[in-house]
Parts: structure tokens; sequence; C-alpha cells
């Protein structure tokens, strides 16, 4: 995986106390953007799901969850749900943040995208937006982003 970074602690970025992965590259490159390091695709540095997966073991007794932010983690679709799945069996939950909206991811041919969203408890959804900037809003930065409860989502298509 290319990584723009991990923070192994933080409660910005979603609820309770989080394990967060940065990707690296994004095709947004939304004005005003939170982190426009992890735009280059070739930036950043590479990282094996095995060395994150320890990383992410030694802290598991006081997370919450794993949040995937980015950059773009829909660009590495197939290595985020592995990773993603990783936590999930560590009995985290899964917040993924995406410049695309949900409905685009939906019909998008982005390699492991679908595979993405089956792991993801909750997508922040929607590029930044400067003159919509809210930072009053809880988890995202402008008002035009959603925060959307796949799991209850995926759950109602069953029920």
């Amino acid at each position: 995986m290319r990584l723009a970074g991990i923070v192994p602690e933080s409660v910005v970025d979603g609820p309770g106390l989080r394990f967060v992965v940065f990707a690296q590259g994004c095709p947004h490159h939304c004005p005003g953007c939170h982190n426009p390091d992890t735009w280059d695709l070739q930036g950043g540095q590479e990282m094996t799901l095995r060395e994150i997966r320890k990383m992410l073991r030694k802290r598991r007794k006081n997370l919450r969850g794993l949040t995937l932010s980015g950059g773009e983690p829909f660009l590495q679709g197939h290595e985020m749900a592995a990773l993603a799945r990783e936590a999930k069996k560590m009995g985290l939950d899964v917040v993924t943040y995406t410049g695309y909206v949900y409905e685009e991811l939906l019909t998008l041919e982005l390699p492991g995208s679908r595979e993405l969203l089956e792991v993801t408890d909750i997508l922040v959804d929607g590029p930044f937006r400067q003159e919509l900037k809210d930072i009053s809003l809880a988890f995202r930065g402008s008002s035009n982003q959603r925060l959307l409860d796949l799991a209850a989502i995926r759950e109602m298509s069953i029920a």
C-alpha cells in the first residue's frame, strides 16, 4: 500500500479513539484541502498489510476503530478493504473518507471499491468544498459531506 502516513491515536477522524491510515494519491485536488501533500500518486511510502496490521494490533486494546482517510482510499480499494477486514477481526469498526459520493462509488469501476464499501461501517463522502466549510460539523469539513451509516443501510437491505 502507498501511504501518506499513520496516526496511531486520533479522536477527530471518527467516533472514539481511532487508528488512522492516510492513503497516498488523490484525483480530487479540492481547493482548501486539509491534506494536499497526499495528492501525488508517487509520494508517501510503501507499507505492507502485515506491517500495518502489526501496528494496529499493538494499539488494539484502546481503540474503537480504524479510519481510512487520504488522499483517496478508494484508489487502493483492494488493499484498504483487506486492512479493514483485519480491523474487523480485531473487533474494530471502520470509517472511510472519500472525495467521491456514495452513489458515484456504486457506479465507478474502481478496483476494490465495492469490496471496501462492504467492510466500511461509516462512510464520509463528498469532496471538501471551501465555500461550505463548517468547523462545527463532526468528523467532516464542509456541509456537503455526508456521514453515511453503511452498516445500517446493509441491515435495512437484508431485512
